[in-house]
This record gives structure tokens, sequence and C-alpha cells, in this order.
């Protein structure tokens, strides 16, 4: 059995048949793990996510900032949303309450004791050690899961608390914790996060650095595989594996094996675009 982490599909349906192809996938006899970012942007959302949820057990999907989107889209929040956004067909499905629950119930962060990698779709912050990482994560999986889902949905938006500390509470954890599993790219070695730094590494503002390389990072010693940083690209460094390789603005979309005594190799399939950077 092979087992493949796959980096930002985002609605990139063709594409993704393509590389599946190329990895010579089986789903009698392989895993997927997906970086997030399943939807939005790309032409195909509703036959992506269809797809992938059909994939059952077979399929380990991490939430990313757009699957986000999409749920506080479907919960009323349209403070964020895009007059472009193609997430309309999923909204107007006849299976949307389907999706959409099967959606909320995937997780921040995944990790894989066995094969000694952990997935997730944008960053930690210096402070976090794999625990804490995965304490977080249960935190706000229990209320995306829960009765407070459309309450959360509301207030999930916005780039403060910029800094993590034991004493968070309520919406400003939460916040906390959804900004650095899903928007998180760079960071300050307090952990003060730089949310509006999208670029890639070398054109950030003074004092910051990928979160990946801060100097004594609490996860150092732990594989972390993610996406959602299109601008840097498949990008390996520091035990860490970035897998959004730009597919939706004309990249390439990137698969790795996973197998815990070598390192991963990426298999790349090149893509037309759909959007311009």
């Amino acid at each position: 059995m092979a087992l493949f982490a796959i980096g930002d599909v985002q609605g990139c349906y063709k594409d993704l048949q393509r590389l599946l192809k190329l990895i010579k996938y089986s789903p009698d006899r392989d895993s997927l793990w997906f970086a997030g970012d399943l939807v939005n942007r790309g032409p195909d959302s509703l036959k992506t996510l269809r797809f992938v949820k059909g994939l059952g057990e077979g399929a380990t999907v991490v939430l990313g900032n757009h699957d986000l989107h999409l749920l506080a889209l479907s919960q009323g929040n349209l403070k964020q949303a895009d007059k472009d956004h193609t997430l309309r067909d999923i909204l107007k499905a006849k299976d949307r309450d389907d999706l959409l629950e099967w959606l909320r119930h995937r997780p921040l962060m995944h990790h894989c004791a066995e094969r000694e990698y952990s997935l997730i779709h944008a960053g930690l912050p210096p402070q976090w050690d794999l625990p804490t990482a995965q304490q977080c994560a249960k935190e706000v999986e229990a209320i995306l899961r829960g009765d407070q889902f459309p309450t959360f949905c509301q207030q999930m938006y916005g780039n403060e608390p910029s800094r993590w500390s034991d004493t968070l509470q309520g919406m400003e954890r939460h916040r906390f914790i959804i900004n650095c599993f899903t928007r998180l790219r760079f960071c300050d070695v307090q952990g003060n996060l730089a949310l509006k730094e999208k670029r890639a590494p070398g054109n950030q503002a003074p004092d910051f650095f990928p979160w990946f390389a801060i100097p004594n990072r609490a996860t150092r010693d732990h594989r972390i595989l993610f996406g959602h940083w299109s601008t840097l690209g498949y990008h390996s460094s520091h035990n860490t594996w970035c897998l959004d390789s730009g597919c939706l603005w004309g990249g390439k979309l990137t698969a790795l094996q996973l197998r815990r005594e070598k390192q991963p190799k990426p298999l790349q399939v090149s893509c037309s675009g759909y959007k311009k950077p």
C-alpha cells in the first residue's frame, strides 16, 4: 500500500485526475493525504469535493482557509465573500448538506506516528510543540463539529491576536489557532504572526521569517507537510515540505510518496492555470 500527500487542489479536478494517473493511484490499494484547500477559485470545486469525499477512509483531508471560507459562507458569513468565488455550485447542490457536514468534520491537523509525518495546511507558531499543536487543533475541531459551529463561522475572521499565550480564551484563542493552521506563512522569533505577508521568502518585512525557519522552533524535530504557499512553491527544508506548487496559477500539482525510512521525492503534473497571479 502506498501513501501519497497532495498539495492544494482548489477545484482543479482535471489536474488532480492527471496527477493520480501519473502516480498510478489505486483506491483499493493506496491512501491519499490532502493538505487542505480542496475548493475555490478553480473550475470544478463541486466535483473535487464529491470525489474526495467519495474516497471514504482512503483520503485524509485537513482544512484549509478556502475550505473554512466555504463553511463560513454556508452559515451566512458574507464579510469576506468574493464576487467571483467559485463555491456557488456547492452551496446550490442537492447534496450540499452532506458535503458540508463531511467537510466540517475534517481535522486541522493529522499526525501519523507510524509514518512519522504530520499534515497541516499552513503553519505552526514557534512556541507550540507537537502535543500543544495537536491539542489546539482538537479544541477548534470540537467547535466546528458541535452546536457552536454557526456562531463560530460568524466570528472566525480577523488578524488578532497576533501572538500566542496560554492564557488566551474564547474566540481570541480559537481565532489564533485557526490563523496558524490555515493562514500562517511568516512570523518573528517571538511568534508574532505576519498574516498580511503572502510573497515568497526574501520579500517580507524585516524581522519576519518563514514559520518553518524560525530558530529553535519547538517542532523542528518533527516532519511536517503543509500547503497554502503558492509563491513559495514546492520546497523542502527544516524538516518540512511545502506541497502547494501553484496548480491554480499555472504551476504544478504535487504529490509526495511518504515512506518512513526514505526522504520523499515530488511527483508533479504541469497545470495550465485558471487564475492569473
